[in-house]
């Protein structure tokens, strides 16, 4: 290769080694290629990564909050068969639940437990012992729960592991530490490191594991592009509406004669005593900006608008999450296209609660049963669907049965019973009804009043004519 030829292979290579340096997303074909360092996000994510996204998010708060919001839409109840049998023992649990705030400290658990890669419940029991022991027996009655103390990932670590291999329970966590103290404001709560056995605690987690991931982490890099957009868009309006000035030195005057006009020592200082100047004045909207002599432009600054940009980011959030857009962000326009979203959140919901939730919960009233607090009975778990019709709904698909039995009437039998119309309706059948057979003995009896009094039928007069 000739001299010359070699002095343009060097500049080219030169030049595409500073191109790729400047901008790395360009040179990606390379499989070592590190997107985490090019696009500014963490390399690891630990448990503070999420809990501050969750704390200081807007869309990682309403992903989380809104996905327990429906979860737990209504709060289950605990049924001694498949249907409530409204007894004693039912009510009593239903007051306790409600009075020690169980069900509700369990949602939180849940909400905690999608922060982070799992949470803990911890379960209060009056049976004399410190935390620390395994729980043998507990006296007879619901009121020997004492309570439900939710906590973070971040306030629990493992403090040993069953290492037995043959025991049923290998790798799994013995004991935990608790720190309360640990996430939070530490002045909010009490300075102690407690013990507490596995028996005690109730992990939440997509399997029951410690082994999982936090709801934020598929979407975080989404959630961070979109809080850079935002940021960025709120920066740029801030200093596009406040102008940021082009200052311009009358003519003739040189840096040496405004150093020495201002009495200072070097040029710096002159850089200095200006950037003071416009950084007051830019400090608010009131303010003046006064440089002798000196004229001041007025720098045009053109912003993009951000939600060409920023709504891809939320909407890959919100498929990380399964939640629909329009249910996200709140911007539902269109009835239909609303409806379908609801829907298919609701069964997203659903099948989050049947499958998540619902094992956790069932784990936890065997071990009520196990422990002599509830008697060995069918323990059901009674809880409203989320997929089920709205009222107004219901009366629809009533009246639509209706109509079609008096369509039929003329030529046979209706195609649908009373008391299946009841039920569509969301009403009880009708023997179910208190008070229902009085009813029909009163009907009967007028009906037969009537037959023997029989039917009086007037016939007007012909006018005279």
């Amino acid at each position: 290769m000739s001299p010359r030829g070699s002095i343009i292979a060097n500049a080219t290579g030169f030049m595409r080694d500073r191109l790729q340096r400047m901008f790395p997303f360009a040179y990606a074909a390379s499989t070592k290629h590190d997107y985490a360092k090019d696009y500014g996000w963490p390399d690891q994510l630990e448990f503070e990564h999420f809990y501050r996204m969750y704390c200081r998010n807007g869309l990682a708060t309403a992903a989380i909050d809104k996905t327990i919001a429906k979860t737990w839409q209504t709060m289950p109840v605990l049924w001694e068969s498949e249907k409530p049998a409204e007894s004693s023992a039912e009510e009593d649990i239903r007051k306790h639940f409600a009075r020690k705030k169980i069900w509700r400290s369990l949602m939180d658990a849940d909400r905690r437990s999608m922060v982070g890669e799992f949470a803990g419940a911890i379960i209060l029991l009056r049976d004399s012992k410190p935390l620390a022991e395994p729980v043998d027996r507990v006296a007879r009655g619901i009121e020997n729960v004492a309570g439900i103390i939710p906590a973070w990932q971040g306030q629990l670590t493992v403090a040993e592991w069953d290492n037995v291999e043959t025991s049923e329970t290998y790798g799994e966590p013995l004991w935990f530490q608790f720190d309360e103290q640990a996430v939070g404001n530490p002045q909010n709560a009490k300075k102690s490191q407690v013990r507490i056995h596995r028996d005690r605690m109730l992990i939440f987690s997509d399997d029951g594991t410690l082994n999982c991931r936090s709801a934020l982490e598929p979407g975080f890099n989404d959630l961070t592009d979109a809080e850079k957009i935002k940021g960025a868009g709120g920066e740029g309006f801030w200093k596009s509406s406040r102008g940021a000035p082009i200052i311009e030195a009358p003519q003739g005057v040189t840096p040496a004669d405004i150093q020495r006009g201002m009495g200072l020592a070097t040029p710096g200082d002159v850089i200095d005593k200006v950037n003071e100047q416009v950084d007051d004045f830019q400090s608010g909207y009131d303010k003046a900006l006064m440089l002798g002599g000196f004229s001041v432009k007025p720098l045009n600054i053109t912003l993009e608008k951000p939600k060409e940009f920023w709504e891809p980011c939320v909407q890959s959030f919100a498929a990380s999450m399964g939640i629909p857009f329009k249910e996200l962000i709140g911007n539902i326009t269109g009835e239909r296209a609303s409806t379908e979203d609801a829907t298919a959140w609701a069964q997203t919901c659903m099948s989050r609660r049947e499958n998540r939730v619902l094992p956790i919960l069932n784990e936890f009233i065997e071990r009520l049963v196990m422990w002599g607090v509830l008697d060995r009975k069918d323990w059901v778990i009674g809880w409203e669907s989320l997929t089920e019709a709205s009222p107004d709904d219901k009366l629809a698909r009533a009246e639509k049965m209706s109509n079609i039995n008096s369509q039929q009437a003329a030529i046979g039998e209706p195609v649908f019973l009373p008391d299946e119309i009841r039920e569509e309706a969301g009403y009880k059948a009708a023997d179910e009804v208190e008070g229902f057979d009085e009813y029909l003995r009163e009907r009967a009896e007028r009906q037969r009043q009537q037959a023997e009094d029989g039917q009086t039928e007037v016939i007007p007069e012909e006018d005279e004519q």
